[in-house]
């Protein structure tokens, strides 16, 4: 067992309480309108979720993330501080039964290190003396993986390649891949170990096809809960759906019942994750004005508030005009175009993490964001959302999207079982 020298670990649920949801839960998913920064598809509009709710920073270790939930956790919790997302492909010949015995492992050790405990015997030892510090794994399954596991039957429409748009300077070598795993915690001990175990764990059934890492604003970083921020100094997820809102699960979550071409029932519950490297150029971004930087976006930069004024939260006047008669939102702006009303109401659920990997031989930054957005469809969220940005956004111009992928994510592992039961044993 992982030596845990915090108080016992305080479980998060992703259940509404009797009295509604829990203040933990919604903040840790409420939003706002964001930088969709290149939804590469679907219908949603893409905002970032908020940070989790602030705390001393001598209690975040503390905080435990229930493995065994409707929903796999990592999709309703808050940003966490450190995040790693690692793409596989199973090996050449392994099929149906190394996939069903791989999950069988993914999902022990996951439950194991969300509980605060050891990975299991041989365990490295890299997280010892921390709690579980809001650690949560999440498991996909991309679109090749169920030609090589005999299950094309079951594979949902909603895995339908992605098509491609103009801002898309994609690496093949860092896209899709047949397994996705994302790792979130808010500590880099605590979230590289369980990357290490994932990584163990896949033995000689699958190779690490690609990995990236990312982070969050720390909790307890601000003096009270607030919108997070990305590389480019804004507020980053103003608008994101909120699970008090009455169509939420229906935007985020397939069906619990009912089967169908486009979801199979072993989707109950689970959701589409699209998974997007946007880079951002930040050499040419940081030219701007902040004047400048609130046009492109159509918000405030201090405070997030809307270029047609109030607070971060104030809906945005799309028809308010200046003195000279030209738009206080420009036409163009991003928060316009990505607005869920702008898109037949499209939304998706966006939590993301920044990303930095050096310096350029240029001299400049390879940074920017590792974009993860939820939705129950993706042609209707993602990509109707990237259609309608690919078509003028003028953000376009300061990021590039260089990978891409596209993952089924099944709803949670009951109790005693692992995730992606239902297809495997199906």
């Amino acid at each position: 067992m992982r030596a845990v020298t915090l108080s016992e670990p305080r479980t998060t649920q992703e259940t509404p309480t009797q009295e509604g949801l829990s203040r933990r839960t919604l903040l840790g998913t409420a939003g706002a309108a964001g930088l969709v920064l290149g939804a590469a598809g679907g219908a949603g509009v893409a905002y970032a979720a908020a940070p989790d709710e602030a705390t001393p920073l001598t209690s975040v270790g503390a905080d435990a993330v229930a493995f065994h939930v409707k929903h796999q956790p990592g999709i309703l919790q808050g940003l966490q501080a450190r995040g790693h997302v690692v793409a596989f492909d199973l090996a050449a010949g392994a099929g149906r039964a190394q996939a069903v015995a791989l999950m069988r492992r993914w999902s022990g050790t996951a439950e194991r290190l969300m509980a605060g405990q050891a990975a299991g015997q041989g365990d490295t030892g890299i997280a010892l003396d921390a709690g579980p510090s809001s650690l949560t794994i999440t498991f996909g399954f991309g679109h090749s993986f169920f030609a090589k596991t005999g299950l094309e039957k079951q594979r949902p429409v909603g895995l339908d390649p992605l098509p491609s748009f103009s801002s898309d300077r994609l690496d093949k070598a860092r896209s899709d891949g047949d397994l996705w795993v994302q790792i979130g915690a808010n500590d880099a001990l605590v979230a590289f170990h369980a990357l290490r175990a994932i990584q163990k764990d896949a033995g000689s059934a699958a190779k690490v096809r690609w990995q990236m890492n990312g982070f969050n604003r720390s909790p307890g970083a601000t003096s009270h809960p607030m919108t997070a921020r990305n590389l480019m100094g804004q507020m980053d997820g103003t608008r994101n759906p909120k699970p008090s809102e009455p169509d939420f699960d229906q935007r985020i979550f397939v069906p619990e019942s009912g089967s169908s071409s486009e979801n199979p029932a072993w989707m109950a519950n689970g959701s589409y994750a699209v998974v997007r490297r946007i880079r951002m150029l930040l050499d040419d971004w940081e030219k701007l004005t902040v004047a400048a930087q609130e046009q492109v976006v159509g918000r405030r930069k201090a405070d997030g508030a809307a270029l047609s004024g109030g607070s971060e939260t104030t809906p945005m006047d799309l028809e308010k005009m200046d003195a000279k008669g030209d738009l206080v939102v420009p036409i163009n702006a991003h928060a316009r175009i990505s607005r869920p009303d702008q898109n037949g109401g499209a939304a998706m659920l966006r939590r993301p993490f920044s990303f930095h990997d050096g310096i350029d031989a240029d001299g400049a930054p390879d940074a920017g964001l590792l974009f993860i957005c939820w939705q129950a469809d993706p042609l209707r969220g993602f990509v109707t959302v990237q259609r309608k940005l690919d078509r003028g956004d003028a953000l376009s111009k300061y990021i590039r999207h260089e990978s891409s992928g596209l993952y089924a994510v099944p709803g949670g592992a009951a109790e005693g079982g692992y995730v992606g039961q239902a297809l495997l044993e199906g």
